[in-house]
């Protein structure tokens, strides 16, 4: 990653400045705002934030979401007639504040479940809304400068290419019909396997002769299609991980815990009665959560210099603006900006109703932390994005410092302990999303600014995008964790430690009784995670295993804020296993490589990782056979064919998972799906031949393959 450039000069900003011209100019008001356009837009950020909400569940990933929905916006407007650049702008800025909201909040809130805390509706909405208004309203006044007077120094990728799709959308042709083309395969491939059962969704092999070494790959188009968007390079570093956990350190455990007759904490029966899964979720789930907490905090470092350019440069910017006093004089329609004192009493508003909410149980200095911290990494995250990108900008490591920063705060004033891990977790989630849309509100305004859009305009549809995301990205998620969770009755019930049982809360479980749920770590013989507890005899009588950090959905990203904050305020870790991956994130580190994309990889399940190499080796061939730059951020056929393939799989993906919620949907027989059960009983065939699903897979990497291509009938 470069640096930030600075405060370019007078002479060079005024430069730049002089030869700009919008496309469309000051002068024009075309259709803009329209009622259409925000219906659209919304309907858009719902899909693909709830594909987000998945995908990042799934692989700790997200993709963006600009370009394809502004591809698609072009189409669906134009077969409405009258449409106009400007609205089609205004679709994807709606739109994009979606995905924006959904990877930030599958990227922290998750992190209450590890900490202990009932995964509930009510905060998981207030955060979304609360962090998403403050990324919207941090970014109005840096709008003139950020995007204005350093036009000619940061470039914005994404803003800058959904600008020029826009423009070519106006003279005719899009690639919408590959984006349209990739949902129908992403589902077909996605739904015949977990809805109808016609091949294996997963396939899995341990190896014999090998012990403690397995294989494995999930038949997912969505994971086919990240790795392709992600590019060759980092899909090989991804696997990479995987391959370490699955074939030399699971093996290592396995070799060594042969002979042993006890119980090795944090496993629960001695390793040689384990399965390889079960190495893998006592052992090698604690050591990846090290590695990625670590290749966070080395991404941190490494991005520092940035951030602190970033906030310098700002500084210097904003210290040096004078309020013109002509008031008198007349605003052309591209600069007029949501006043200021609205953003002023805004900002106001959220720290009062940040303090009074009871839901929030922040204090006045948990809400002035959150807009500080939001406003400090607006800044950065805004310039950043306009240097590398949203796709690339550090989210994590931003959150990573917000995390830290509180949590040394709360030291600092004495407070420690499981009772202040929420409020952290609150603090560092909110500000995660505002920084994640200021980021990408930074990218949409740019766009914009290339169009000739009218800034309030474009403002004010990112709140919309705000309001009608948050509630579904919430409730995906609260669904998806549901529809995979269980509760297993305990042969021995026990009584949780006390400090445990001081800060459980009340939680329905699935038998529709009322419990408290508390969570146990550190003793000796029980597994490690949250236990529903009677609340008359206070003993432990279920198992709580949330579907959200299960093989599924593994969250790493949520895991990782978790650990943090657990071990700065509780100290309570399995740390000989969290040192194990901190020192493998050192070596990746010191052979040159960036160790969080390995750390990832190496906490996921190799099944995880492997489909998503498989789509970066696609991208290797199409690359050298169409004759392009490698894993180019400038390429756009198959980017747009592998978004698709992102949706229409996510979308059927969560289809399945919400069909849990039909009375008897498992088959009592063979203990699956009543769909993929029918496959299983009449294709049996298809289902003992893993070579079946293996060659399906191959079929989906050739049709993404052809998918990359140029397409020789349009211009986009």
């Amino acid at each position: 990653m470069s640096t930030s450039p600075g405060v370019p000069s007078s002479s060079k900003t005024s430069s730049a400045l002089e030869h700009f011209k919008p496309y469309i100019p000051a002068s024009q008001s075309p259709a803009e705002m329209t009622f259409r356009a925000l219906v659209l837009g919304s309907v858009l950020g719902i899909v693909f934030g709830a594909a987000s909400v998945y995908l990042g569940l799934r692989v700790g990933l997200t993709t963006s979401a600009s370009i394809p929905i502004a591809v698609m916006a072009i189409t669906i407007l134009k077969k409405l007639q009258g449409n106009t650049a400007l609205e089609n702008n205004i679709v994807q800025t709606v739109g994009s504040a979606g995905e924006s909201i959904a990877a930030a909040v599958v990227f922290t809130i998750p992190a209450l479940i590890f900490l202990g805390f009932p995964l509930k509706m009510s905060i998981t909405l207030l955060i979304a809304l609360t962090g998403g208004v403050l990324g919207v309203l941090m970014m109005i006044p840096l709008r003139r400068y950020l995007i204005v007077k350093e036009h000619g120094n940061l470039r914005f990728p994404e803003g800058t290419a959904c600008a020029e799709i826009i423009k070519a959308g106006e003279v005719g042709g899009t690639s919408a019909a590959k984006i349209f083309k990739g949902i129908g395969i992403g589902a077909l491939w996605k739904g015949l396997p977990t809805l109808l059962g016609f091949w294996k969704p997963t396939v899995a092999q341990d190896i014999g002769f090998y012990r403690g070494a397995s294989v494995g790959m999930d038949v997912a188009p969505e994971l086919m299609g990240v790795g392709y968007i992600i590019g060759w390079q980092t899909s090989l570093i991804m696997v990479g991980g995987g391959l370490m956990a699955s074939l030399i350190i699971s093996p290592i455990i396995a070799f060594i815990g042969k002979i042993s007759t006890q119980a090795i904490y944090p496993g629960t029966v001695p390793i040689s009665e384990m399965s390889t899964y079960d190495i893998w979720r006592f052992y090698i789930k604690y050591m990846g959560a090290g590695a990625v907490a670590t290749g966070g905090i080395v991404g941190l470092i490494r991005a520092f210099p940035a951030i602190w350019d970033s906030i310098r440069a700002s500084i210097k910017q904003l210290a040096g603006e004078r309020l013109s006093n002509d008031h008198t004089a007349t605003i052309e329609r591209t600069e007029r900006d949501t006043p200021i004192t609205i953003v002023g009493l805004g900002t106001i508003a959220l720290i009062v109703f940040i303090w009074l909410v009871p839901t929030f149980r922040v204090n006045i200095l948990g809400a002035a932390l959150i807009v500080i911290f939001g406003f400090l990494f607006s800044v950065v995250s805004a310039r950043i994005t306009g240097i590398v990108g949203s796709s690339s900008s550090p989210l994590s490591g931003m959150t990573i410092a917000v995390l830290m920063g509180t949590c040394l705060i709360f030291l600092a004033v004495g407070w420690k302990g499981q009772e202040y891990t929420y409020l952290a977790l609150v603090i560092g989630a909110t500000v995660c999303i505002a920084i994640s849309n200021a980021g990408t509100t930074a990218q949409d305004l740019k766009t914009g600014h290339l169009l000739g859009s009218t800034p309030k305009a474009q403002q004010f549809a990112l709140l919309i995008g705000v309001v009608t995301s948050a509630a579904v990205v919430g409730i995906t998620m609260l669904l998806l964790n549901e529809s995979q969770s269980k509760e297993i009755a305990l042969q021995k019930p026990f009584t949780p430690p006390t400090i445990s049982l001081q800060r459980a809360e009340e939680m329905q479980g699935k038998d529709g009784k009322t419990y408290l749920l508390a969570k146990v770590v550190g003793e000796q013989g029980i597994e490690p995670g949250n236990y529903l507890v009677d609340p008359q005899t206070k003993q432990a009588v279920l198992r709580r295993v949330d579907g959200i950090g299960g093989r599924e959905l593994a969250a790493p990203q949520s895991n990782l804020m978790a650990v943090l904050i657990g071990g700065l305020l509780e100290q309570k870790l399995p740390w000989d296993l969290i040192m194990i991956g901190a020192s493998i994130a050192i070596f990746m580190e010191l052979i040159g490589f960036h160790s969080l994309t390995f750390a990832v990889g190496f906490y996921l399940p190799l099944s995880s990782t492997f489909p998503i190499f498989i789509g970066g080796l696609v991208r290797k061939i199409a690359d050298r056979r169409y004759k392009r730059e490698p894993d180019s951020t400038e390429e756009s056929e198959g980017t747009l064919f592998s978004s698709g393939l992102i949706a229409g799989g996510a979308l059927l993906g969560m289809l399945g998972a919400f069909l849990n919620f039909i009375p008897n949907f498992i088959d009592d027989t063979t203990g699956l799906p009543l769909g993929m059960a029918v496959g299983y009983n009449y294709l049996r065939f298809l289902w003992d031949w893993d070579v079946v699903a293996v060659m399906m897979f191959t079929i989906l990497g050739y049709l993404l393959f052809r998918g990359a291509a140029e397409n020789k009938t349009s211009k986009a």
